[in-house]
């Protein structure tokens, strides 16, 4: 039996522009106020998304929000941003091999102005 090439399971740029049925994240603090990224967790939980780790950022003193696309499937990154509020601007790209997750989130000073607090 020959497999037609209908019926062959591969990636296509298509695919890669629609997001997953099943987003992991991670929410890491980047400004520095105790108990944001929990509320963002909850938020983002609440809405399909599953955060499989939080923490701090390096950096406590980010002024925005950024998402980062670690997967080369930027359409997840774009999902979650418009989830939380952010701009499609602050959306990047950090392919990362050593990561098992999609998209990180950093929570900048602008958090306030963002869904999971309004």
């Amino acid at each position: 039996m020959y497999l037609k090439i209908s019926d062959a399971k591969t990636t296509t740029n298509t695919d890669l522009q629609l997001p997953s049925d099943i987003i992991q994240v991670e929410v890491l603090n980047g400004c520095n106020v105790s108990g944001v990224a929990d509320r963002f967790t909850e938020y983002l939980r609440n809405n399909g998304f599953d955060v499989v780790n939080i923490g701090n950022y390096i950096n406590n003193d980010m002024d925005e929000t950024i998402i980062i696309d670690r997967t080369g499937r930027k359409a997840n990154a774009y999902k979650v941003a418009e989830a939380l509020g952010v701009k499609r601007e602050n959306v990047i790209q950090q392919l990362n091999d050593n990561y098992f997750l999609d998209v990180s989130i950093i929570i900048g000073k602008d958090y306030y102005n963002l869904k999971p607090l309004k």
